[in-house]
């Protein structure tokens, strides 16, 4: 058994810094290649091959795709990044085959993931999967995590596919073009390959038996100025764990001290109390019109 990860880097000119898309990369590929087992594979597809050593089992992957055209800043509209990213990922993919994996995890190149998971996967053969709705949300600014629920909701770092829910063409090489691999691999694209948040409906309409992760397997590392969804993390929030940042790989953020005073600050707390009176007067309101 064989779990691959594919992540897909954005193309320079819709970054606000290259450089930090590259900072914030290294990190995330050493996650991933804290993998407890040997059997897994990790692969890059980019524009420009990373300037730093890749880590054990990580392969790059050089593609010459246009850049989408830019709308807010220099990041592309939401149709056309999720064009990007979905072709980027059937090039992975493609480039997945020779290493016959059983499961896909397709990966944000900002995320971070447990050294966990590979060894889970790979223990339980079948045609089924997993949902990350467990995990953590990080701004790595500011050293402070909270736990979520849904992450697969939130973050494309949510979900260890079957092999067989992409059908993976074996006649197209890695040298196709966008278009090709979009009509190659139709609807998928759009909806487990190039986005995320309805991925579990898709799969499970067309047979494939997807389960929620029985433990925290990802972070969405947020509020790093290249997020394309520029998630904040706001509320109260606690200063990631030495066991969390270890298990996660997840780089230190500075004295504990600070990551504390953001975690408590006043306004942190505010919000909060806030969020949670705007929720206990919305469930009223759903018990009167019930009755």
């Amino acid at each position: 058994m064989t779990l691959a990860f594919i992540t897909c880097l954005r193309h320079p000119a819709n970054s606000t810094s290259y450089a930090e898309v590259e900072r914030l990369l290294e990190a995330t590929l050493h996650s991933v290649a804290q993998q407890t087992t040997d059997d897994f594979v990790s692969i890059v597809v980019g524009h420009r091959p990373p300037p730093f050593e890749l880590p054990r089992s990580t392969y790059f992957v050089p593609v010459d795709f246009d850049s989408p055209p830019a709308v807010n800043g220099p990041h592309a509209a939401i149709e056309t990044f999720v064009w990007d990213k979905g072709t980027k990922i059937g090039i992975g993919l493609l480039a997945a085959r020779e290493h016959r994996p059983d499961r896909v995890m397709v990966y944000d190149a900002d995320d971070f993931v447990s050294s966990r998971l590979a060894a889970f996967s790979n223990a339980r053969p079948g045609p089924f999967g997993w949902l990350i709705t467990d995990g953590l949300i990080y701004s790595g600014r500011r050293g402070v995590s909270r736990r979520t629920d849904r992450l697969n909701r939130i973050c494309g770092t949510s979900a260890i596919v079957p092999w067989e829910a992409f059908a993976v063409p074996d006649d197209l090489g890695l040298d196709a073009t966008q278009e090709e691999v979009g009509a190659a691999f139709g609807e998928r694209l759009r909806r487990i390959m190039g986005a995320h948040r309805e991925a579990g409906e898709w799969l499970v309409e067309h047979g494939f038996a997807m389960s929620p992760l029985p433990f925290p397997g990802a972070v969405y590392h947020v509020e790093t100025g290249e997020n394309h969804a520029g998630f904040t993390l706001l509320g109260v929030t606690r200063p990631a764990t030495r066991a969390v940042r270890a298990e996660f790989g997840i780089p230190a953020a500075g004295p504990f001290h600070r990551s504390a005073r953001h975690a408590y600050a006043p306004a942190a707390v505010r919000h909060s109390l806030l969020s949670t009176a705007r929720r206990v007067r919305s469930a009223r309101r759903g018990v009167g019109a019930s009755t």
